[in-house]
């Protein structure tokens, strides 16, 4: 049977209950029984239920999201490696289309799949309904509660195809192979529409959290989540009175700006933040260790002082992910993915590294207590030095956890990109000056198996920017807004944002999308945000490509003349150390200067690369689907 056939049968994959219940996200299919022998069961419906859970970890699992990769390297956070056939390296030269997406980029996150995994869940609903499955013997409604995460992970499954395709089919009932294929799109917001309805339905089953072995199945604050993450998305630009270039949605009349969008958005994302649980506040920003621990899991400070522990437990310590994550996916990667991370010199082949336009969102705190962009007016003033970015002035914590760089100590070693392992260019080194930090934890060692859960795929943050951002758009900036971001900046050790903010909302959209790239860096956001923003095609930013452009005759001569840079993901960037006797950064008794430098050219055509094809050969077999505009 072709797979991607989106609307014929689907066989009904069961699972394996394991004897470690904290592995409850992760097993995985065993056997195919008929649907009768399934549904007059409990046990064997509620296995397909766990399917539909190992079917969400791969469609969206931060870390992996192109199967080896995450989706950083598409994005300007990073820059893939020529590993697994540059995987990730096609989709920057545009080598991608309706007739065929790069070789093994799959996890189940494409139309065919998604569609395959909504049948699923539909299968589970009318076959409860059908054949009346009793309840679990053992727990008394238990039944609800699997019906519950089955209209969850339905509206899930939507939500990820309409992110992807932007006006998909929304699917509520099983399709039959001899039924016409005759499926319509509809708007996004009709579709946001249904997504919420179906939260709706699982709010009313599943309990306000859960405990144990069963902490991390979906609860009412996940249904409350999505409904949150939907109605942001309905509010973005590309939803939401953006200009869409060359426009050949089917419902582009419907997308003309309207600000209660932004009101429900705020009202979502305000559910998740207050939600509460027996009459105890649900979600909390983890607030373990305190400014002057810089120790690792094993009790040693190997980062120079540069690192809080708070900031490494933020994705490791079981209290955080039970404060903050709304819902999350384990077991996404493990120790091989962690070398695919290190550099050269730990024995790493740093697969994934961060390139300068996200080194650059990462803000100093100047001498008056607050924090601003390296490329802000004043910074040079304030003492920062480009020849010594890391260090002339105190950059936010959150980047000495997030990169390694040219001096920085990782594992108690100083990094040296200048020559050695770790030289820019060379064998399986960096490509941009940077290595990915992020996740990992200084004590680990590759001759260790481990498996870890990654950051969560939403956490309390993320809603905080929603809120206030919808906050921002809809009324204007306001003290609320700026105490919540400063709590989550605060959290990190952060110097708040300038007071100025609380009435500019110019200043303050800001400060909340840095915030958000700096916060959610590396967690499969900016893919989306970016293309929610249409910031490819926003007049700042081609005005701010033309500048760079108009900087120099030659890209080494641009990159050093133009910055912040555009945000058209046109292009990337990078630092290298430069031997000079009055360079402030000294490594192995040389002492050097950083020196920006020109990357290379990607490629990323609007509209096009805004929404992803549907395959050529859905739309032969349905064709009343529209192609997404540009392909």
């Amino acid at each position: 049977m072709n797979t991607r056939r989106i609307f014929t049968s689907i066989a009904f994959g069961l699972v394996v209950l394991s004897g470690c219940q904290q592995d409850f996200l992760d097993r995985k299919p065993d056997d195919q029984v008929d649907a009768e022998q399934v549904f007059t069961r409990y046990n064997k419906m509620n296995q397909l239920v766990t399917d539909l859970y190992d079917n969400a970890k791969g469609s969206n699992s931060p870390l992996v999201f192109f199967s080896h990769f995450s989706s950083a390297p598409v994005t300007d956070e990073a820059e893939g490696s020529t590993a697994e056939g540059s995987l990730t390296n096609k989709f920057n030269t545009g080598d991608w289309n309706p007739n065929a997406m790069p070789d093994r980029s799959s996890r189940g996150q494409y139309w065919w799949d998604l569609y395959a995994r909504i049948r699923k869940a539909n299968v589970i609903l009318e076959g409860v309904r059908k054949y009346k499955t009793p309840d679990n013997p053992l727990q008394a409604g238990d039944l609800d509660k699997r019906l519950g995460e089955t209209y969850f992970m339905r509206a899930y499954f939507h939500y990820l195809a309409a992110r992807m395709y932007g006006e998909v089919v929304y699917i509520t009932h099983t399709i039959q192979p001899t039924d016409p294929m005759d499926f319509k799109q509809e708007s996004f917001h009709t579709i946001a529409a249904k997504i919420k309805q179906d939260c709706d339905s699982a709010f009313a089953l599943v309990p306000g959290s859960w405990g144990g072995a069963d902490f991390g199945r979906v609860d009412k604050g996940a249904c409350l989540g999505l409904k949150a993450m939907i109605s942001w998305m309905a509010a973005t630009p590309m939803w939401n009175g953006g200009t869409f270039p060359n426009d050949t949605r089917q419902f582009a009349s419907e997308y003309t700006y309207n600000v209660d969008r932004w009101v429900k958005a705020k009202e979502a994302a305000k559910a998740v933040i207050e939600f509460k649980v027996d009459g105890r506040q649900r979600y909390s920003l983890y607030q373990g260790h305190d400014a002057a621990d810089f120790r690792d899991d094993a009790g040693v400070n190997n980062n120079n002082s540069k690192v809080p522990a708070r900031l490494w437990d933020l994705y490791h310590d079981m209290q955080s992910f039970q404060n903050e994550a709304v819902f999350f996916v384990t077991r996404d990667k493990d120790n091989n993915w962690q070398g695919d991370i290190y550099p050269p010199s730990w024995g790493g082949s740093s697969r994934q590294m961060p390139v300068q336009e996200q080194v650059d969102e990462y803000e100093y705190i100047a001498a008056n207590g607050f924090g601003y962009p390296v490329y802000s007016s004043r910074a040079k003033t304030d003492g920062y030095d480009d020849g010594n970015p890391y260090e002339s002035v105190k950059r936010d914590p959150r980047f000495y956890r997030d990169i390694v760089y040219h001096g920085s100590t990782f594992k108690g070693k100083v990094i040296n990109t200048a020559t050695g392992a770790d030289k820019i260019g060379a064998s399986n080194s960096s490509t941009t000056g940077y290595f990915l930090r992020k996740i990992l934890r200084e004590s680990w060692n590759r001759d260790k198996s481990f498996a870890i859960s990654g950051p969560p795929v939403w956490r309390l943050p993320e809603f905080i920017y929603i809120y206030a951002e919808a906050v921002n758009e809809s009324a204007g900036p306001n003290a609320e807004i700026y105490q919540m971001l400063n709590d989550v900046r605060k959290r990190s050790f952060m110097a708040p944002i300038p007071p100025e903010a609380q009435s500019s909302k110019a200043l303050m959209d800001e400060y909340i999308k840095r915030e958000r790239r700096v916060e959610l860096f590396y967690e499969n956001n900016r893919i989306w945000s970016s293309r929610l923003y249409l910031e490819a095609s926003s007049p700042k930013e081609l005005a701010r490509e033309q500048a760079w452009q108009g900087a120099g005759s030659t890209n080494e001569q641009r990159s050093q003349g133009y910055w912040p840079y555009p945000k058209t993901q046109r292009m990337i960037n990078g630092m290298k150390p430069v031997e000079d006797p009055n360079g402030k950064i000294e490594v192995d008794g040389k002492k050097y200067r950083m020196q920006r430098y020109f990357v290379e050219s990607r490629v990323f055509v609007t509209p096009r690369h805004y929404l992803f094809p549907i395959m050529q050969d859905e739309l032969q077999r349905t064709p009343t689907l529209k192609q997404n505009p540009g392909w």
